[in-house]
């Protein structure tokens, strides 16, 4: 993937090179997509309130959970387990989770269960976001809104489950490339140590999303950081639809 760079960066011009112009990119808030076992969270949303929060507290469900995948990032049993228990000290009632998370308004303590249920997540930079999808749907999107649209993620998983992840790949990298060069950006790394790094960002961010995305066995939950929680998720998986519905 490093030859691709190499060879972009002996057509740029010299002006490009010499350039220090930099523009400020808002990268910050992250896009999280989290691949979840359907069957597992539906599981759990039957189970009794009191005995579930009791087996996470004894740590003694986790064979329910399912087998991180080494590609994708994913927080430790304890981590998890503690993270929900810490929104469940908040909520009382009695019934099955479905219903005590429901009367609680809790679709955070949900998107915690949601977490613990998946095999992992992908995440990215939000404003890096634009490369990976434009360069999947083959399309411009106009507003950071569109990113989380039930429609263009159809777009992204139809798309990628018909592209190769290196083609892909190389299809974002040349165009970050390429973006960088039309601002008279420098891709000379001896004058931006940032830019062999961020290179390498793209190439990994793209592969890992097209990975996460054809694990068609899973259920995909999207959102990003300080949303409310009862957003993430589309259709009959999003989580406000799976509590209130």
């Amino acid at each position: 993937m490093l030859s691709l760079f190499s060879t972009f960066l002996c057509e740029l011009s010299p002006d490009a090179l010499m350039s220090g112009a930099c523009l400020a990119t808002i990268m910050g808030i992250e896009m999280r997509l989290h691949l979840v076992d359907g069957a597992g969270l539906n599981q759990i949303l039957e189970m009794d309130w009191n005995q579930f929060v009791s087996q996470m507290e004894s740590s003694s469900l986790r064979s329910l959970r399912p087998a991180a995948d080494s590609r994708l990032g994913r927080d430790f049993d304890i981590d998890c387990e503690a993270e929900f228990l810490d929104v469940a000290d908040e909520i009382s009632g009695e019934g099955t989770v479905r219903n005590v998370l429901s009367q609680n308004d809790a679709h955070n303590a949900l998107l915690k269960i949601v977490e613990w249920v998946s095999i992992g997540h992908w995440e990215a930079w939000e404003g890096r976001c634009f490369l990976y999808i434009e360069n999947a749907i083959g399309r411009e999107l106009e507003h950071v809104d569109d990113m989380y649209s039930y429609e263009v993620w159809n777009e992204v998983r139809e798309s990628l489950s018909q592209m190769g992840e290196s083609e892909y790949s190389e299809r974002v990298c040349a165009d970050w490339m390429q973006r960088r060069k039309d601002m008279g950006e420098t891709l000379d790394e001896s004058k931006d140590p940032r830019i062999i790094p961020t290179f390498e960002a793209h190439d990994r961010n793209s592969r890992t999303l097209h990975h996460a995305v054809n694990q068609k066995m899973y259920v995909q939950i999207l959102g990003r950081e300080h949303l409310d929680a009862k957003l993430w998720g589309h259709g009959d998986w999003n989580l406000g639809y799976l509590l209130d519905s």
